[in-house]
C-alpha cells in the first residue's frame, strides 16, 4: 500500500550503542511489507528532486528554491511513480566524534518533505548524497576509514529514527556515488552498506522490513558488476541501484559532440545488458539518468531516452530520471522543458512503442541534420522540405500547429512511410526569402501509439558578434555578446591556438570533424540570453599557452556557413 495515512505513532527508547545514548523509535500502526521486486515494479518511472535538499550548505543555496508540497502534486499528475529525494547533511552535523549528531530542525525538514512526496501518492527513495566527496570519500588519500565508518553509522541510526515509522512507500539508499577506484575501496564499501543496515536496524521503527536500495562502486555499472557484494546477516528487502550517464561525450557535450550514432546505441544496451547478466535474480533500479534540453540536440535526445528506457523495461529495471530543476521541469511555471522527452519517457516506461525524429548518425559526417526542425535560411527561396520518422509500427494519425489546426494531407504535406514532406506552399505561409530569421512555429505530429513528435521550423542567418576580438584578461569569464538569428544556443565551440595547437585535448584530432578540437560545455564555453561565455579556465589556458587562440562558435544547424570566429590575444 502506497498511500501515506498519517497514522503511525513514534516513542523514542534509548539505549546506548557504541558508547552513545541513541533514540530508537518504536512505532504503532500498520506497516504493509513489500517485496523489493515489488517495490522496484511500484516506483517506476520516478523523478529525482536534484539540487535541492542535497544543495551544499542549504536547500535553497542552488539554482532551486525549498521545496513546496505542490511539485509533488505536479509529479504525479505528470505520470510519475516516485520520487528520489537526495540530501546531503554535511553542513547539518551539530556534533562532532563519536555522536554525530544532525541539527534536528534539518531531520524534520527531511522528514516533512518526505511526508509531501508520500501525501502526493508518490513513493520516495532518500538517501545520504554529497557527503559521498565531503566527508564519506573512501578513496580519498589518507582517508580515515574508522571516522568514515563511525560518522556512516551514526548517521543513519539518526534518519532511520526520524524515518523510521514512515510506510512502506519509503525506502533508503546509503550513499550516493561513492568514490571507488580499487578493489580494496569496493570492500569497503560493501562493508559500508553493512554498517547503514546494521543502523537501520538499531534505530527501530520498521526499519529492518523496510526496502532499501544498495549502492556499487561509484553506483557504475561495470565497477557494480565486478566488486558489489551484498552484506549477509539482514532482513532487509533488498534492491541494487547504479547510475548511467554514458555516453559521456554526448551527455556532457564533451568535445563538440551532438550526435548519438548507431554504436552509442549498441553501447548503451550492451552496458544494461551487461549488470542485468550479473545480478539476474536481484531487482535493478536506475536511479540516475539524463539527457538535459539544455545542451543536447532534440531528435537524438529523444532517441537516448527512449534507448535507455525501452532497454531497462526489457531487463525488468526501474528508471528515475535526474532533473536538477534546470534540466526539465520548471517547478515555477510547471512546464517541461521537452514535453516530447516527457512522453517518450512515460510510453517506454509503459512499454509502448515510440515514434522518433530521424537524425544523424555518423561520427565521420562533415555537417549534421535533424528531423526535430525545418531550417531555412534567410535569403533562399522556399522550396519543398523532407523529414524522416522512425515509426517504430506505429502509424502517421495528424500533423497540427501549435493553435490545433490540422495540416491537410496533399496540400500541406505528403507521407510516405516515415518520409514526411511539407509542400513548399505550406511553408511559405512561415517562411520567405526575405524572413527575418527565428523560429516560426511548433508542429506536432501525432500516432497510433506512443510519444508525439515535434517538429520546430526555424528560419536562420549566420548570429553577430558583439566583437571579433579582445586581450585576455586572467581570473574571469569571458562574455561575448551575441545577437542569434535562429536557434538561440550554440552547437559547439572549437579551439585552436594561432600555432596549430588545439587549446585542450590534442587527442580530439582523431576524432570526426564535428569534434575534432571542440570541447566541453559549461567547463570550458557556455551561453546564456545575450552572450556567449568562455570560462575563465579557458581564457586561463589561453595566457598559460602564451599565444592568440580562435574560438569557433557553430551553432545550428552544423552545416558549412554557420559559425563564427573569434580570437582571444594575450
Amino acid at each position: 500500500m502506497r498511500t501515506y495515512t498519517g497514522a503511525f505513532v513514534m516513542t523514542h527508547v534509548f539505549v546506548l550503542l557504541q558508547g552513545v545514548a541513541h533514540a530508537a523509535v518504536e512505532c504503532t500502526g500498520t506497516f504493509n511489507k513489500i517485496s523489493a521486486s515489488d517495490y522496484v515494479a511500484a516506483i517506476n518511472p520516478g523523478w529525482n528532486l536534484g539540487n535541492t535538499l542535497d544543495a551544499i550548505p542549504n536547500e535553497g543555496s542552488w539554482n532551486n528554491p525549498p521545496v513546496r508540497a505542490e511539485t509533488f502534486t505536479d509529479i504525479k499528475a505528470a505520470g510519475f511513480q516516485s520520487v528520489r529525494i537526495p540530501v546531503t547533511y554535511a553542513d547539518h552535523f551539530v556534533g562532532t566524534s563519536p555522536g554525530w549528531e544532525i541539527d534536528s530542525d534539518w531531520l524534520q525538514r527531511v522528514s516533512d518533505v518526505v511526508d509531501m512526496a508520500l501525501n502526493a501518492g508518490l513513493y520516495v527513495l532518500t538517501n545520504v548524497h554529497h557527503d559521498s566527496w565531503q566527508w564519506a570519500d573512501i578513496s580519498a588519500t589518507g582517508a580515515n576509514l574508522t571516522a568514515i565508518e563511525e560518522r556512516m553509522y551514526q548517521t543513519w541510526f539518526q534518519i532511520g529514527s526520524k524515518l523510521g515509522c514512515k510506510s512502506s512507500s519509503v525506502a533508503f539508499e546509503p550513499i550516493n556515488e561513492p568514490p571507488v577506484n580499487t578493489e580494496e575501496q569496493a570492500a569497503e564499501l560493501n562493508k559500508i552498506n553493512g554498517i547503514f543496515l546494521e543502523a537501520l536496524k538499531d534505530s527501530g521503527g520498521f526499519n529492518t522490513e523496510r526496502v532499501v536500495t544498495l549502492v556499487g562502486p561509484s553506483m557504475d555499472s561495470i565497477k557494480t558488476s565486478k566488486w558489489f557484494k551484498a552484506p549477509t546477516g539482514y532482513d532487509n528487502p533488498w534492491a541494487l541501484q547504479y547510475h548511467y550517464y554514458s555516453p559521456y561525450d554526448f551527455i556532457f557535450s564533451a568535445w563538440g559532440k551532438t550526435i548519438l550514432s548507431d554504436q552509442d546505441i549498441a553501447t548503451i544496451e550492451t552496458d544494461l545488458e551487461n549488470i542485468r547478466a550479473n545480478f539476474t535474480g536481484v531487482p535493478l533500479v536506475l536511479g540516475e539518468f539524463d539527457a538535459s534540453p539544455l545542451n543536447t540536440e532534440p531528435a537524438a535526445r529523444r532517441k537516448y531516452m527512449d534507448v535507455v528506457i525501452r532497454k531497462a523495461k526489457e531487463l525488468n529495471t526501474a528508471v528515475m530520471v535526474w532533473d536538477n530543476g534546470l534540466d526539465h521541469f520548471d517547478r515555477n511555471t510547471k512546464q517541461w522543458k521537452d514535453q516530447q522527452s516527457l512522453e517518450i519517457l512515460l510510453n517506454a516506461a509503459g512499454g509502448v512503442s515510440n515514434s522518433l525524429s530521424g537524425y544523424t548518425t555518423d561520427a565521420s559526417a562533415t555537417e549534421q541534420s535533424s528531423s526535430a526542425y525545418v531550417f531555412y535560411k534567410v535569403g533562399d527561396n522556399v522550396t519543398d522540405q523532407k523529414i524522416s520518422i522512425s515509426l517504430n509500427g506505429n502509424t502517421l494519425k495528424s500533423i497540427s500547429t501549435e493553435e490545433g489546426t490540422d495540416l491537410t494531407p496533399s496540400t500541406d504535406y505528403t507521407a510516405s512511410g516515415g518520409d514526411i514532406t511539407f509542400t513548399s506552399s505550406f511553408l511559405s505561409t512561415y517562411f520567405s526569402s526575405s524572413g527575418s530569421p527565428g523560429s516560426k512555429a511548433n508542429l506536432t505530429l501525432t500516432f497510433s501509439a506512443g510519444a508525439t513528435a515535434s517538429v520546430n521550423l526555424v528560419q536562420w542567418d549566420l548570429p553577430k558578434l558583439g566583437s571579433t576580438s579582445s586581450t585576455a584578461v586572467s581570473g574571469a569569464d569571458l562574455r561575448i555578446p551575441v545577437t542569434w538569428a535562429g536557434i538561440n544556443q550554440p552547437a559547439a565551440v572549437k579551439m585552436r591556438r594561432s600555432d596549430g595547437v588545439y587549446l585542450f585535448d590534442d587527442w580530439t584530432q582523431y576524432l570526426g570533424p564535428l569534434q575534432a578540437g571542440y570541447t566541453t560545455f559549461d567547463g570550458q564555453w557556455s551561453w546564456d540570453g545575450s552572450d556567449l561565455i568562455l570560462r575563465a579556465t579557458t581564457v586561463n589556458a589561453v595566457i598559460a599557452a602564451g599565444v592568440a587562440t580562435t574560438f569557433t562558435f557553430d551553432f545550428f544547424p552544423r552545416v558549412a556557413g554557420n559559425s563564427l570566429n573569434y580570437t582571444l590575444n594575450v
